[in-house]
């Protein structure tokens, strides 16, 4: 069973442990590029002539469907760097219980 958990691990290029990619700068990217989605539509149906309380209201339903279809890139990248920061810190509490537990193999 640990050489089966040694191949599942994420290795780095210089063949240690892989460092998962930093979720923040990528949550920051998406959220930014939502409230700008938003924004624009806002201000597109004042100009429009859709002011004040409807124009917001709409616009900000409006940019939830066009967000999920513009910012889908940025979603993958950001769902997957969570996906290795996941499977990284339950590999290491795994390795962090098997030390504490005084055994090499982190499943038992």
């Amino acid at each position: 069973m640990a050489a089966q958990s040694e191949q599942n691990r994420p290795v780095s290029p210089t063949g240690g442990p892989a460092q998962p990619p930093s979720v923040w700068p990528l949550l920051a990217l998406y959220t930014l590029g939502r409230i700008l989605l938003a924004a624009a539509l806002v201000a597109l149906l004042w100009l429009l002539g859709l002011g004040s309380f409807p124009g917001l209201l709409f616009g900000l339903l409006l940019s939830m469907p066009l967000s999920f279809v513009l910012l889908r890139p940025l979603r993958d990248k950001l769902t997957e760097a969570m996906a290795a920061r996941s499977v990284t810190r339950k590999a290491s509490k795994a390795d962090l219980r098997a030390r504490l537990k005084g055994t090499d193999d982190p499943i038992s």
